[in-house]
């Protein structure tokens, strides 16, 4: 039997200055596209982080009242390592975010208030690739994301936003969502791979509440960062499925 040929990825289009990161937890942007961001700040490109959640659910030792503003720290802390100095968190509980409207209006609040190039999203496909099972805020928010993208730039969707002094936004090209299974495009994060590992350490707690293979950061975006390397051509890289809006 023939092993199926893998289709190298094609590098995502750089020509823009500004993007908006959009996902579920403290920690999801370290572990597939923080190198990547790295790169982007170097470039002198702006990007701008949101966090659905606070992870406050995160650490099974820690009650959620002491975890969520420990999480809310280190993400600060991880961000400013990749060049990000402005972190926002829009309160939605941790573990039971749902896809909905509340959730699409809160992130298409967001894409106005920044008025992003690009928005950057997880990967909210079903599973990892295989039968590796997704967490379902990753789902929830990554579909949000995506669609918020789009309201956001629709005045008459959330008029409420209007009222609130957002103008619509329509300059989004399009939706990344990092580390997808569908993944098409990738970026080289070779010179900047080890910022992205100090990113990911910076979750001290939880990484050590974590555990487990997943919780040796270096070692952990290795992996991931050379199976997508070896499809662009490079050492390493950062994997995104890329959804254009216009």
């Amino acid at each position: 039997m023939s092993e199926q040929a893998v289709e190298p990825y094609q590098p995502v289009d750089e020509d823009w200055q500004t993007a908006l990161a959009v996902v579920a937890h403290p920690d999801d942007m370290e572990y597939g596209a923080a190198a990547a961001v790295a790169r982007w700040t170097s470039q002198g490109k702006k990007v701008v982080y949101v966090m659905v959640t606070s992870g406050e659910a995160g650490i099974d030792s820690m009650n959620p009242e002491e975890c969520g503003p420990l999480r809310e720290a280190e993400q600060i802390a991880s961000a400013r390592v990749v060049g990000v100095d402005v972190v926002e968190f829009l309160g939605h509980p941790d573990g039971t975010v749902e896809y909905g409207l509340p959730l699409r209006r809160d992130i298409a609040r967001a894409v106005r208030r920044h008025r992003p190039d690009i928005v950057i999203t997880s990967n909210f496909r079903e599973t990892y690739g295989g039968t590796v099972p997704n967490q379902a805020d990753h789902i929830a928010v990554g579909r949000a994301a995506l669609d918020a993208a789009r309201d956001a730039g629709n005045r008459w969707v959330f008029r409420e936003l209007l009222a609130e002094g957002h103008e619509p936004w329509n300059g989004v090209r399009q939706v990344w969502a990092a580390a997808s299974p569908e993944s098409g495009h990738a970026v080289d994060t070779t010179e900047h791979f080890d910022l992205g590992v100090a990113s990911l350490e910076e979750h001290k707690a939880y990484l050590a509440g974590l555990g487990g293979a997943m919780a040796d950061a270096r070692e952990f975006l290795e992996g991931a960062g050379r199976g997508a390397g070896g499809r662009l051509g490079v050492r390493f890289a950062a994997s995104f499925e890329v959804f254009p809006l216009r």
